[in-house]
């Protein structure tokens, strides 16, 4: 008998330690595909599942652009510092690892989603995953379209971002004043998938329009639809190389090239190499928009007129306060409840300002501040 109640306790307890393991299976972090096992992230992210309750994952598009690297890194450095866990990660460019990248930020226990879409429109699933575990989704410069999973948007004013290049435009050649005088212009702005093409490239085209439209503006290619002027992933390859077929077709018989609306940085440096190759006019004036250091450079060495500068910090520090609010139950700061409609409603957003960067003020504006040291523009 002895032996029999034995035999019975040490069964007992066998069933007890296997229940107990079962239950801790439970309670664990789901398993998720780390970025050495896809094989296209750019970066390995924070340990998540031990952050307890203070984990906020930041999606960026890609390190091909110095801007993403500067807007991650700022807030990545900014989180941390206010004592969050944070899992930041790049994608190449390409869409599904962006997705898979979410969806592992949402089964890793993120309380909070910052990102910033290669592609507004591409990411539903993700999305959808986020919604239903009630994790807030901030969509960081980059409107992400047709998701009522967005919470909140934090960018710049993107519209006064395309006025601001325009009214450049409109000072520097005198355009109220032309009289008969006319000056070519040709167009180039970024991806079509990034929606904030529509307010720099309309910004800008509500003030330039009028010029077209009186003939004080005149676009030798005739290329001045949106859709034709794009530039897939902003690329400055993509740019030179339309920009010496133009060159080729348009100007190679000594028609003078006056102006260039370049939406942004990398497509300016695009426009600025296919320049540099076959032209042999007078420098234009150049637009851009980051004061990215190449560009920079060149805007100290007169092969660009000027760039519109968005200062990263602030965004980063506003993004930060937002999460911050979120995380402690709070409302957000907000400062525009009406531009931005991403298709399911207007995306309560909060704007940073822009700034008008040119050969006069970029010390003070970049290197003064901290944004950039003297080496970092140093030739």
């Amino acid at each position: 008998m002895e032996i029999k109640k034995l035999l019975a306790l040490l069964l007992a307890a066998t069933m007890t330690l296997s229940l107990a393991a079962c239950g801790g299976g439970e309670t664990s972090a789901p398993e998720s595909t780390t970025p050495a096992e896809t094989g296209t992230t750019e970066t390995t992210p924070a340990e998540t599942g031990s952050a307890g309750g203070n984990l906020v994952g930041v999606a960026m598009p890609t390190k091909d652009l110095q801007r993403w690297n500067q807007d991650g890194e700022n807030m990545k450095a900014q989180l941390e510092a206010a004592g969050y866990t944070v899992d930041l990660q790049y994608a190449a460019n390409d869409i599904p690892t962006q997705v898979s990248q979410i969806e592992n930020m949402v089964a890793n226990g993120c309380e909070v989603l910052v990102i910033a879409s290669i592609d507004g429109e591409a990411l539903g699933t993700a999305l959808d995953q986020a919604k239903a575990a009630g994790i807030p989704v901030i969509s960081y410069d980059r409107l992400i379209m047709n998701s009522d999973a967005v919470s909140y948007y934090a960018t710049f004013d993107n519209w006064n971002v395309g006025v601001k290049q325009g009214e450049y435009i409109v000072e520097a050649l005198d355009l109220e004043n032309a009289g008969d005088k006319t000056y070519n212009i040709e167009f180039i702005t970024g991806d079509p998938g990034d929606n904030n093409i529509n307010f720099f490239f309309d910004g800008a085209m509500s003030v330039l329009q009028p010029y077209l439209d009186a003939g004080t503006l005149v676009c030798p290619s005739g290329q001045t639809e949106k859709q034709t002027v794009a530039t897939a992933n902003w690329a400055s390859d993509a740019a030179q190389s339309r920009f010496e077929n133009i060159l080729a077709s348009y100007y190679a018989d000594g028609t003078q090239l006056d102006v260039v609306l370049a939406s942004n940085d990398s497509t300016a440096l695009g426009v600025a190499n296919a320049l540099a190759s076959s032209y042999t006019g007078a420098y234009p004036i150049l637009t851009g928009q980051d004061c990215d250091i190449a560009n920079v450079k060149n805007i100290v060495a007169g092969k660009q007129s000027m760039s519109v500068f968005k200062d990263t910090r602030d965004l980063a520090a506003k993004t930060v306060e937002m999460v911050d609010a979120l995380m402690k139950g709070s409302e957000p700061p907000i400062n525009d409840t009406e531009t931005y409609d991403n298709g399911t409603g207007i995306i309560p957003s909060y704007l940073c300002e822009p700034v008008v960067c040119t050969t006069e003020n970029y010390q003070e504006l970049l290197v003064d501040s901290g944004y950039y040291t003297e080496a970092d523009l140093a030739s």
